[in-house]
């Protein structure tokens, strides 16, 4: 609901909101410059005394005004002619034309109300509502994203546009929230839609009738600052029954002209004194750091415009429809998903539709949209739960476990967890496994044990669904057919083989980049934008199950790079091993972000061994601006499976690579790459105890190892890679 309540004003008033916030953002501008160009009056210079000076140069002076700037304006008629200009406090004298500037005339006329009247200024309170609607929404939906607002600023993962329009909402939402509330607020005051609340003062009940105060004798003048000063009008002449009007930030009163005395007075109300606020705050006259600051934010809006924009057609683009979905409220069956990548999505609409065919009424959401006091009619609640990196929440299960710890009860409706991931991982559906756990431990009755989809199987999909359909009572026959990402050709522009002498055929296979759109350049998806570490799907011929394999080049280097080893029945190695330039294949990019060096100069560790080589040759390749990489490679035989061992004296040459050990496992005294690391103890502590981030990546079975390792090195220093990858010092890519 939130979603939609953010998603729809932002479509449709996507050209008002913008208009409104870059007319509001030039507009910004104009309080600061007053504020820099207008002469200052000096400290302690009184009304009297400012008046007198003016008076002396312009005899027939009628009013004199101070904006919130400071800057003073005098008006008067000379031989019946009027005139103005801005006022050098100091000596009375006009130094400046009073003329509106023409710019911000047209801009305050644009951001009020289009040049169309009353008409105009309607819409643009409309698009000052959406704005609301669209600030409070996005925070509640970036408090979700980042697990609560506690974690306001936790760190962020995904696609670029998804996380650049979260950055920019974590600053600007505070700002438009203050700027659309009062817009409002300034409109509805408008139309009279708000109380006056002002007070004028009683009208003088008699004068002196007579004329001539000196201006610097009258009390009120004398007494009153510049700084306080709105307004001074002056007595019309020769009407010995007008009398002076002060205003200042205190309230209005009635001066006599002959007397000076003070012939009423009324304090400005908290009313006026909120409107005042309000006016300050929305324009920032009167508080021009504020007005900047503001108008900075609101060159937020366009970016997160099209931002917004990217990731709505993205989500219709991964994320499957689902048609007849029911209200939380109203559903017997509650589907609850988390996914990284969109692909959990599609079993959900696959099951949404079976289970609805079979007379159910459903609700699916994410699993960062847990609320069980909604789930008011629910027989049943099933969680579809991807799992990121080494047992982490995806993306959209974000907060769903703090969320459980924190209610005070488990939901009556029984419930079933199915993971979702890749057995060649360590940490196999571990966050489906942390969900089973922590529902357990909550006394969360079971619908059914936990289960797992090993790959997208629609194979075991289907399994479980019998089995579902079983307690529930129903035939449920699930049929899925995954959802990928849109593919690409790519053709082999050239490939290296390495490994035959010791029975480990291994390639490098380079591709050349495919031809892409301005739109997947600004939207950076598919191999519009990659880097080393990213992940490449390759579907195989004969097979809708796609297999990954890391990057080892980026977008900047030109080319696509993968390093495959054929495995014995190997369907995708097989094929990719055999592939010859010319050659194409069908693939698309999965983002893994989890996986990167990171920014800053603190030293990296690159420890890989085989095929795991690749994105850590990546990532030296990349190292443009020297930061100390210390690469630990391990391999069968220097003479066979070397690999990158043409680029790597070149790369040390360069600056780009630190330092190499290699481990040799075939060979008299075999030597393993964990073994390399325990022949580095000192220099490894040192490296890392001084902040160094590891990076670990090829087959889990070598992870096992290079983490025992670690933990003998780091013993001494107190530190253990458990405390390091607490900390994000310490990575892995492992299969």
């Amino acid at each position: 609901m939130i979603r939609a309540f953010h998603r729809w004003p932002g479509l449709l008033a996507l050209a008002l909101v913008t208009i409104l916030a870059l007319s509001g953002a030039a507009l910004s501008v104009f309080p600061a410059a007053e504020r820099i160009a207008a002469p200052q009056a000096e400290a302690g210079l009184t009304v009297g005394a400012l008046a007198e000076r003016i008076r002396a140069i312009y005899p027939g002076v009628e009013q004199i005004r101070r904006s919130p700037s400071g800057r003073i304006t005098a008006y008067w008629f000379d031989q019946g002619a009027p005139g103005a200009a801005v006022i050098e406090p100091a000596t009375g004298r006009g130094v400046a034309s009073a003329d509106p500037n023409q710019a911000e005339r047209w801009l305050t006329n644009l951001h009020r109300s289009l040049f169309l009247g009353d008409g105009g200024r309607i819409a643009m309170a409309a698009g000052a509502a959406a704005m609301l609607v669209l600030a409070l929404s996005g925070a509640a939906l970036v408090a979700r994203r980042a697990g609560g607002w506690r974690h306001w600023f936790a760190p962020l993962r995904g696609p670029l546009a998804g996380r650049l329009h979260v950055e920019i909402a974590r600053i600007a939402v505070f700002g438009l929230v203050l700027s659309a509330s009062t817009a409002l607020w300034m409109t509805a005051s408008t139309f009279d839609l708000l109380p006056d609340g002002s007070v004028t003062p009683a009208a003088p009940a008699e004068v002196s009738g007579k004329t001539g105060a000196a201006l610097n004798e009258i009390a009120a003048l004398r007494q009153t600052p510049v700084a306080a000063l709105r307004e001074l009008s002056f007595p019309y002449p020769g009407d010995v029954t007008d009398v002076f009007t002060l205003k200042t930030a205190q309230g209005t009163g009635y001066l006599d002209q002959g007397t000076g005395a003070l012939l009423s007075w009324a304090d400005l109300t908290g009313w006026e004194r909120i409107s005042e606020t309000i006016y300050m705050l929305h324009t920032g006259q009167g508080a021009a750091a504020l007005g900047l600051l503001l108008g900075l934010v609101a060159l937020g809006v366009p970016a997160m415009s099209m931002t917004g924009t990217l990731i709505w057609f993205a989500g219709r683009r991964g994320r499957p429809r689902i048609r007849g979905n029911q209200p939380a409220g109203r559903a017997e069956t509650i589907l609850l998903v988390g996914s990284e990548g969109g692909s959990t999505w599609g079993f959900a609409a696959t099951l949404h539709a079976a289970l609805t065919e079979a007379g159910q009424s459903v609700h699916v959401s994410p699993m960062s949209a847990f609320a069980p006091h909604r789930y008011t009619r629910a027989g049943q609640i099933i969680v579809l739960a991807a799992t990121y990196g080494d047992g982490a929440a995806p993306a959209s299960a974000k907060g769903f476990l703090a969320r459980l710890g924190a209610t005070d009860y488990a939901p009556d409706a029984p419930l079933a967890v199915l993971g979702f991931g890749d057995r060649s991982f360590p940490a196999y559906c571990g966050f489906a496994k942390a969900v089973a756990d922590a529902a357990e431990a909550k006394g969360w009755p079971q619908l059914l044990p936990l289960d797992t989809i090993d790959r997208q199987s629609p194979q075991d999909f289907a399994r479980w669904g019998r089995a579902l359909g079983e307690v529930l009572g129903i035939d449920l026959e699930l049929t899925h057919q995954p959802v990928l990402p849109r593919t690409e050709t790519l053709t082999l522009v050239s490939r290296r083989d390495y490994g035959a002498e010791v029975q480990a055929p291994t390639a490098i296979l380079r591709f050349a980049l495919p031809r892409t759109t301005l739109w997947r350049r600004l939207a950076g998806t598919g191999f519009a934008r990659f880097d080393a570490g990213d992940l490449i799907g390759i579907l195989p011929e004969g097979s809708p199950v796609p297999r990954f394999y890391s990057l080892a080049s980026a977008r900047r280097d030109g080319f696509i790079e993968i390093v495959v080893k054929k495995h014995p029945g190997g369907l995708c190695s097989g094929q990719l091993t055999a592939l010859e330039p010319g050659d194409a294949v069908t693939a698309f990019r999965r983002r893994n972000p989890g996986f990167r060096p990171g920014r800053g100069r603190a030293p990296l560790i690159l420890i890989g061994a085989g095929t795991g080589i690749g994105p850590l040759a990546g990532f030296v390749r990349a190292n443009a601006r020297h930061r100390p990489i210390h690469l630990f490679f391990g391999m069968r035989h220097p003479d066979s499976d070397y690999l990158y061992g043409e680029e790597m004296p070149d790369w040390q040459e360069e600056g780009r690579l630190a330092r190499l050990v290699t481990a040799v496992s075939r060979g008299a005294r075999p030597h393993y790459v964990q073994d390399a690391l325990r022949g580095d103890t000192a220099a490894l502590a040192r490296l890392i105890r001084d902040g160094a981030r590891v990076m670990v990546c090829g087959g889990r079975d070598m992870a096992a190892g290079v983490t025992d390792a670690l933990a003998e090195i780091l013993a001494p220093t107190g530190l253990t890679p458990a405390l390091l990858k607490a900390e994000g010092r310490y990575v892995e890519d492992v299969y």
